[in-house]
């Protein structure tokens, strides 16, 4: 092999190996892509929607009431879910009559619900230290605390940062700021 062959592939080598060294860590340990699979988020989000999951600030702070997030399913590990954060450690999550009340007092959904949804069910719980009230926002089509109870804190991998597909609903997903009837 010509000596400007060989130094052109360890020059390759080396410029793969160091890109692998920046990507990799990025990938695994701070953002995960996400693909949407499930109906039970809509209107937000839709089957095959492309997200950008942040895995890295829940290391440095608590998650937040209405943040989305991606968790592992408490029944089966393997399967990830994606789901809004309704009910925070220590408080009462209570669905009655179609409406969801934290604490006694009802909460406005208004930022990402139609106003003509209604949460089905009946419960009333008490939240431990370090559990959390999750549902999607497809209230009728989706399996979330209100069938499998309490979301462990140690099953939550990230929060939903980006929608990146498709490209015409590009956008960052906020988080709603909340206020009590």
């Amino acid at each position: 092999m010509a000596k400007g062959t060989l130094s052109f592939l360890l020059e390759l080598l080396q410029t793969v190996a160091l890109a692998l060294a920046i990507v990799l860590p990025i990938r695994y340990f701070i953002f995960q892509p996400f693909v949407v699979l499930g109906h039970s988020m809509e209107p937000n989000f839709h089957p095959k929607d492309y997200l950008v999951v942040d895995e890295i600030s829940y290391r440095f702070r608590e998650p937040k009431r209405g943040e989305v997030i991606v968790f592992k399913y408490p029944a089966n590990p393997k399967l990830k879910y994606l789901k809004r954060i309704i009910g925070l450690p220590g408080e009462e999550v209570t669905i009655e009559n179609g409406v969801v009340k934290i604490n006694g007092k009802v909460l406005d959904e208004s930022f990402y619900l139609p106003a003509s949804v209604q949460t089905s069910g009946f419960i009333s719980i008490k939240l431990d230290k370090d559990e959390y009230f999750v549902m999607g926002d497809n209230r009728d089509f989706s399996s979330d605390s209100r069938r499998w109870g309490p979301l462990p804190r140690k099953l939550i991998i990230g929060r939903v940062i980006l929608r990146l597909f498709p490209f015409n609903g590009i956008k960052v997903v906020e988080v709603p700021a909340y206020s009590f009837e």
